[in-house]
């Protein structure tokens, strides 16, 4: 076995296998195919880099196909959506499907198993229906319906379609076996009766397929080779293949459905449902929220395409499901910022600095690199003036010898600019520190070539000129939930471990570079941490969100707890 063989994960192996077992290159289709009932997020980011990644290797078609079998909760402003963030994702799909292409030809192949006899309409409530179907080691019973003759089944099926009978009323069953050890097995449902309208046949149809009757018949249609799935559907892969078994036409190609495991985020939670609860309970603003894990709140929080693919690929393929510490994902995206995110200097929590011997109305523009780790990334001017803000955590009174930063009687470098000494400070009624009041030498300048440009003192600060800086909103974004696995107690809501810190809105006041940034370009906000620009940012109004801190903050509370 040669390196690269030994490189794939199992779901290549089996796509390696089926090209030696008769399998030709041209066979090869994969479709990723969700469903619109919500956004997309970072656990669809797998199947969606999984099934486009085999794509791109074996230079085979990808569909994108929208199983939009129930109109209940289906929406066109998803469908919009799911396609925005495939396509951010870097990848392009050969055709646009939708499982409702193929409602008539999913109904005319219902007919035909009626007239098999390997379909029949139950008129039983869902109740009854649940009552004898049995248990995983009891038999189910078979229905008092099933037996209905090949006429009257067609003419209730076709009563179904005309939307004679309300929901409910009846169903469309195949035809299997209740007492199969497989629960799926015992005579699925096929179609339900829905009177609602559907996001793209409107009123055409007043009944719907079920996800088992659809999915593998559209596999079937559109001739993809390889099915993926996630685990879950392993107990539907013998249903699936029944149906298939029922209509595959021998000199046609037949899918294969393969399963692999989810890769669980924590501190988070991926149901669409949970997630839909948490817009719709006020907790985030949208699905977007730049605290959701829906791919789309990711990238307006500033992550790359290129972090998610990376940390897609770093967590692999597996078989057995497992849990992927969120600071994974913290990690690719920090990792990819620090190679593109060009540096800028804003202070958020401010200390007011008086240069006293520098002299007051003068001003200097001070060159600063924009990217150290990246030559063609250019510079910029800085302003620097007798008033400075830094960080408030930056200057202590007394420190012990371990503080590097300003300290009464201690020296720091301003970032770019020069060597200061704090000699007093100011505080207010209530004992704060408000002003700090330092001298600098004026020989020290950074770049100047001078010996006293060459000293070296232990602290480095970020400052901003107060007469240039602008004021924007900053939103410190947290996890949105204090616990790892918050879905995962028995005994509480996944909503008691809501994160009440999640959003912090402050204002920041940046160096006037910032000044023309727009909506998703991105930053490192020196010593804070990687920030972009908001949806919500405008000319008049910067906001920025935080994307990420510059170390696992949360890696040390774990620690010390």
């Amino acid at each position: 076995m040669d390196e690269e063989e030994k490189s794939l994960n199992f779901i290549e192996h089996i796509v390696e296998d089926d090209l030696k077992g008769g399998y030709k290159r041209e066979d090869l289709r994969f479709r990723f195919p969700p469903e619109p009932n919500g956004y997309l997020h970072i656990g669809h980011a797998s199947s969606i880099c999984l099934n486009f990644g085999l794509g791109l290797r074996y230079n085979a078609p990808v569909n994108l196909r929208f199983d939009d079998t129930n109109p209940a909760k289906e929406e066109s402003e998803y469908v919009e959506a799911i396609k925005k963030d495939v396509s951010w994702l870097g990848y392009e799909w050969d055709t646009e499907r939708y499982a409702s292409d193929y409602f008539q030809q999913l109904y005319d192949w219902a007919v035909e198993l009626i007239k098999q006899g390997k379909a029949y309409v139950d008129s039983q409530s869902s109740e009854e229906m649940a009552e004898q179907k049995g248990t995983p080691t009891e038999p189910g019973k078979e229905s008092p319906f099933r037996n209905r003759s090949i006429e009257e089944n067609i003419a209730l099926f076709e009563g179904m379609k005309n939307g004679d009978f309300e929901e409910g009323k009846h169903v469309l069953r195949a035809k299997i076996d209740m007492t199969s050890s497989n629960m799926l097995m015992r005579d699925p449902i096929m179609y339900r009766v829905l009177h609602k309208p559907h996001h793209r046949t409107d009123t055409d149809w007043c009944i719907y397929p079920m996800y088992d009757w659809t999915h593998g018949e559209s596999d079937y249609i559109e001739q993809v080779s390889h099915s993926l799935c996630t685990l879950e559907f392993l107990p539907h892969r013998e249903l699936y293949n029944w149906f298939l078994d029922q209509l595959v036409d021998s000199s046609k190609l037949r899918p294969k459905q393969r399963e692999f495991a989810r890769r669980n985020l924590s501190h988070t939670v991926v149901s669409k449902r949970k997630l839909l609860q948490l817009v719709e309970n006020g907790v985030v603003d949208s699905w977007d929220d730049p605290r959701m894990p829906t791919i789309s709140g990711l990238r307006r929080r500033g992550y790359t395409p290129e972090s998610i693919r990376s940390f897609a690929d770093t967590i692999g393929i597996a078989k057995r499901e497992n849990v992927v510490d969120v600071s994974l994902l913290e990690f690719h995206v920090r990792e990819h910022l620090n190679k593109i995110a060009p540096r800028v200097m804003v202070v958020l929590n401010p200390l007011k600095v008086v240069i006293t011997n520098y002299e007051e109305g003068k001003e200097e523009w001070l060159e600063a690199e924009n990217n150290p780790g990246d030559e063609s990334a250019g510079s910029r001017q800085v302003p620097f003036s007798r008033e400075l803000y830094i960080e408030q955590e930056d200057f202590r009174e007394e420190a012990n010898r371990k503080f590097f930063r300003l300290k009464l009687g201690g020296e720091v470098r301003l970032k770019n600019g020069y060597i200061i000494k704090a000699e007093s400070c100011t505080k207010d009624a209530d004992g704060n520190v408000v002003e700090v009041q330092c001298t600098y030498d004026p020989k020290s300048k950074s770049g100047s070539g001078t010996e006293e440009s060459l000293r070296k003192v232990k602290g480095t600060l970020h400052w901003v000129s107060i007469s240039h800086a602008l004021k924007a909103e900053v939103r410190l974004y947290d996890r949105l939930f204090t616990d790892e696995n918050p879905d995962g107690h028995k005994d509480k809501d996944f909503m008691d471990f809501v994160n009440p810190d999640s959003l912090q809105k402050i204002t920041g006041y940046l160096e006037p570079s910032l000044k023309d940034a727009t909506v998703g370009d991105k930053f490192q906000f020196q010593r804070l941490g990687y920030f972009n620009v908001d949806t919500d940012s405008t000319a008049e109004n910067l906001v920025f969100n935080r994307t990420v801190t510059l170390r696992d903050t949360w890696a040390k509370l774990e620690q010390k707890n």
